[in-house]
Formats: C-alpha cells, structure tokens, sequence
C-alpha cells in the first residue's frame, strides 16, 4: 500500500509516523512545502523574545531523523501543486530546480494547514511588516529586530499569537501597541474574563488600541506609520500581523473535493473527505462542534496531533475509528497571568440559539494560609434544564492549567456542574484548599439551578429600575474605597439586626467583592420574607473590571467621532 500525505509538522508528520507503527511495510511519502518536517509552532514568539535561546530546540524533527527512525520519505521544500483523484496521482514541484513530477497513491492524506491572512491594506507589503506561521517567518523577525535596533512594535491583531508576541517584543524593551478591531482581546473568551486580561495588559504599559481597525502602512525613512480608522497615526519600527489564519484548501478545492460552510475541508466522522480514498487533518478541515453541532475549524496543535492518530488508524485498518471533534481548549501566557478556554463561550451559544446560565466565582489558586495563594477567576456556561457544562475560561495565574484540563475533559465526556461538586482532587496547601476552584465553582452553579441563587450580571446594572434597591454587604471600609453608583451599605454581619431598615415590597440587587457574601445575605433576606432578591455574579470585582475597560471604548468611540 502506497500513503502520500501533503504537508508534515503537527497532523501530516503524526498520521505516517502512525501509519509506519502499523504498517511495517506500507511506502509512505511525505511532501512538505517547507523546509522542515515538524517544528514547535507555539514556541516560536519565545524564541523571538530569547526566552527560547537555542533554535534548535525548535525542532521536533529533522527529515533525516523521521527517515531514518520511520523508513519514510521525506520531501521538503517540495510543493504539490495538483491532485487528479480519477488517476489517483499528485503533481509536485521541486522548489530548487523547479523539476515537475507525478506521483501515484492508493490513499492520500492532506494536511496543507491554514495560511496568515493579509489583507489588501495600502502599503501592506513594506519592508518591516510581517507575520508569524513558520520557522522561516521567525528567522526573518528575529534578524530584522536586532540588525534594525527596533524600539517600537505595533502589533495587529489581539488574539493568542498577538498576545504571546506582545509579552516577548516587551521582554525585549521594545514600546509596543496592540491594536484590535472588536472590542477586547482574545475572541474565544467572553468580555468579561477579557477585562482582567486587557486591566493586566495595560499594567505593563503596553497600549492598546480596541474597536479601532488599520487603514494603510506608510514607510517614512526608517519607520512605518500605522493608519488609524480613528485618524491616529502610530509609529513603528517592525509591524507584526496576527489578523488571523484561513484554511489553506486550495489543493483540495482544484480537486473537486467539498468544501463546507465554515470554508474548510469538509471531512466525515473517519477524516475521510468527498473522495474515498482522500482524507484531511489538520487547520485546514471542517467538523461539527461536539456543543453547538454546527461545523467548525480549529486551529490548533493538539486536535490535529489526535485527529493524525485516527486518521492512520482508519486508512490502514478501514474507518475503524471516529473523531469526535474539539472543544476548542486552549490556554496562553499573557506576561505573568494565564488565561485558558474549553467549549463554547457564551457569545457564541447566544448566537447559536443555546439556553444558557453563565455564573463567575473568584477562586484562591491554593489555600489562602499558605504563601503565595493567588486569585482566579472562573466563569461556567451550563444548560439550564440538566447542567451540562457547556464552557469554561479561567484567568489568573497560578494553577489555572490543571483546573482548565479538569473542566475539558468534564465538557468532553457530556457531564454536569453536578460531577463538578464531586471532584476529588489532590489535596495539601501548597497546591489547592479543601474545597478545590472547580468544587466552589460547582457548588455556585448547583445553587443556580437548585434557585437557592438568583443571579443578575454586570452588564444589567444600568437596567435597574428607580423603585429597585442596591445593597452593597461588604464592610464600611470596602465601600467606602469604592462601589456601585446608587448602593447603600448594609454590612451582611449587621443584615439579621437591621431588616426593618429593608423594605421589603422592593426588588433587591445584592453585591459584594467576590459573590460568597452576597449569597449569604440573599439567603438570609429570601428566608425573611423577601422574594425578589438577586445577587451580583462575579461581585464588584467583576463588575469594577468590566465597566473600567467599557468606559475605555467609550472613549475610543467618542475619540473616533471627533476626528471624523
């Protein structure tokens, strides 16, 4: 049996090594485009920054070194350009010498990945702008940066890539500016895990610049002045594109092959696509989401190294095994905080026409007597009739990783916020409390569904009515550094005593820091009488973030409105 597979690094190099561990004496023949076969995607803005200082260490293998442990021929710098699925045959060509070749299968497999998009912006292609896909991206950054002796960055584009980018151009004492076309960083997550994010940022001085889009590039001398939808004009010294990827389905589309709605490469449940004797893994495939049941693209490592696995397994064995799909876990460093995604956010289940509840708790990362304890916080999305969970996102520092693993692989296997409450987890100060994050966050939402919580958001504030009453229980002190507009004081240790002072023909909104006090004082309130009583999720810590970086785009708006 004869395997050609086109493109190698993460999906491509996983499916021959798989296929060679189960076919001993299959050809196998890998075409990559590239000059390398599998290198570390993710540590490449590291590498820039000199957090990663050896280049080598990038490289998960050589060509030589898959050939020689796999028995695989290896291709590189060598382009197929064409498939004829009737003759099944590629076509590709030798980029050195330009040689032309066919090549005959019995099963292909595509793996061409996703490609940078770079818009048609005016002076898009100066020297100095780039973007980041591969080692040789990585190469010609690196080099411009310390042979140009750049001190400014602009970088567009705030997700994952531009983030992580950001972090490394300021390890390296550049000034650098951060602009973005919606209104936060970070798309996966929802606005207000997004508002810790965006307060850390700025923390470190660098600037960002949200709801705001690139008009053109102009080179000036040594430097490149970035156009501003607003009218501002920023100054760089090295420009960084990370707008986005798009499926590279190029090859596939010249063949014939079905592409779906998400503009991907449509596969079925084996990562067999229109053709037979064609499978696809990788950036550059279409699936369903396992949430929403709509198709969907990820573009990231870990799925394409599973969905590699399965992929050998059913072209070598017969469709024996089905993908599942992604739930889309994720997780990035932004400078010292961690921020982490799994399933589907709440935007995009209110978009998909999914009932949801979504409740946020503020967790310490281990227990708060022992050094070192520091907050995160959790926000859950689960159905409102079982408790399914549908997401999670996690920001803060220590420990966020384990809890965000925790709850993809609750999300993955269907289960509920009820298992959440079950969780047993290792346990000793340094590490976690007794009531681990993930209960806590548990316990909050079993509240909700159980209606011993009643909850009201952020965002719903300015919706109160005159007549409504806002009670804030924290200490006199707490409230007198700061709260919500319209709140009155009424310390949850005092309520008990000081009942005749609430009315109780009113409805009431409760808040306190973090939620846990607001919870106690509507359970004493609800069970004296007072029925139309919710509490704050997330608490003033939530709602101060969120309404901080709102008014921040407020500015941006009314900016934009005056040079317009």
């Amino acid at each position: 049996m004869k395997y050609i597979i086109v493109g190698a690094v993460a999906g491509g190099a996983s499916t021959a090594a798989r296929i060679r561990r189960l076919d001993e004496h299959a050809e196998i023949i890998i075409f990559e485009k590239g000059e390398y076969i599998s290198f570390a995607n993710c540590g490449l803005p590291y590498y820039i920054g000199d957090v990663i200082k050896d280049r080598n260490k990038l490289f998960v293998q050589t060509a030589a070194a898959f050939n020689q442990r796999f028995n695989i021929d290896v291709r590189v710098q060598t382009e197929v350009t064409a498939i004829n699925p009737s003759a099944k045959t590629i076509t590709a060509v030798k980029q050195l010498t330009g040689e032309i070749y066919e090549e005959s299968y019995d099963k292909l497999i595509l793996s061409p990945g996703a490609e940078p998009v770079r818009p048609p912006l005016p002076g898009i292609g100066i020297e100095g702008i780039f973007t980041l896909r591969n080692v040789r991206d990585t190469d010609y950054i690196k080099a411009y940066v310390q042979q140009k002796q750049v001190t400014r960055a602009v970088i567009i584009g705030a997700g994952f890539i531009g983030l992580e980018m950001a972090e490394n151009f300021y390890e390296l004492g550049l000034d650098v500016t951060v602009v973005e076309m919606i209104n936060q960083v970070m798309a996966p997550v929802d606005y207000p895990i997004a508002s810790f994010v965006q307060q850390h940022i700025r923390s470190k001085r660098v600037q960002l610049r949200l709801n705001t889009a690139v008009t053109g590039f102009t080179k000036v001398g040594e430097r490149i002045e970035v156009t501003l939808n607003n009218g501002e004009i920023l100054i760089a010294d090295v420009v960084l594109l990370s707008i986005g990827v798009r499926p590279d389905t190029r090859l596939a589309a010249m063949a014939n092959l079905k592409i779906g709605p998400a503009k991907g490469i449509w596969v079925n449940e084996f990562l067999q696509t229109s053709d037979p004797d064609i499978y696809a893994v990788g950036d550059a495939i279409e699936f369903e989401n396992p949430i929403t049941h709509q198709p969907m693209i990820t573009y990231l490592a870990g799925p394409a190294n599973k969905q590699g696995r399965i992929c050998a397994d059913n072209v070598v064995l017969g469709n024996v095994r089905s993908y599942k799909g992604s739930i889309n876990t994720a997780i990035v460093k932004v400078f010292d905080m961690t921020v982490g995604t799994t399933g589907t956010a709440s935007k995009h289940l209110t978009a998909a026409g999914i009932e949801h509840i979504v409740s946020t708790t503020h967790s310490g990362s281990h227990a708060g007597y022992y050094p070192g304890s520091k907050q995160m916080t959790i926000q859950l999305s689960f159905a409102p009739k079982d408790g399914r969970l549908l997401s999670a996102q996690i920001a803060g520092y220590d420990g966020v990783d384990k809890r965000l693993d925790v709850f993809a692989s609750y999300i993955k296997q269907g289960k509920t916020v009820y298992d959440l409450i079950e969780f047993e987890h290792a346990y000793a100060p340094p590490y976690s409390s007794a009531k681990d994050p993930v209960n806590m966050a548990g316990f909050v939402a079993e509240n909700i569904l159980l209606d011993r919580l009643r909850v009201f958001y952020w965002n719903e504030i300015e919706q109160q009515k005159p007549a409504d009453l806002l009670i804030d229980v924290r200490r006199k002190d707490e409230f007198e550094a700061g709260n919500i507009p319209g709140a009155i004081n009424l310390p949850v240790d005092e309520l008990r005593n000081r009942l005749s002072e609430i009315p109780n023909n009113k409805t009431i909104y409760i808040y306190c820091e973090a939620g846990l006090r607001g919870y106690l004082a509507q359970r004493i309130l609800r069970q004296n009488g007072y029925n139309k009583v919710a509490n704050l999720s997330g608490g003033y810590i939530l709602w101060n973030a969120c309404t901080t970086e709102a008014k921040k785009l407020i500015t941006v708006a009314e900016d934009f409105l005056v040079h317009q």
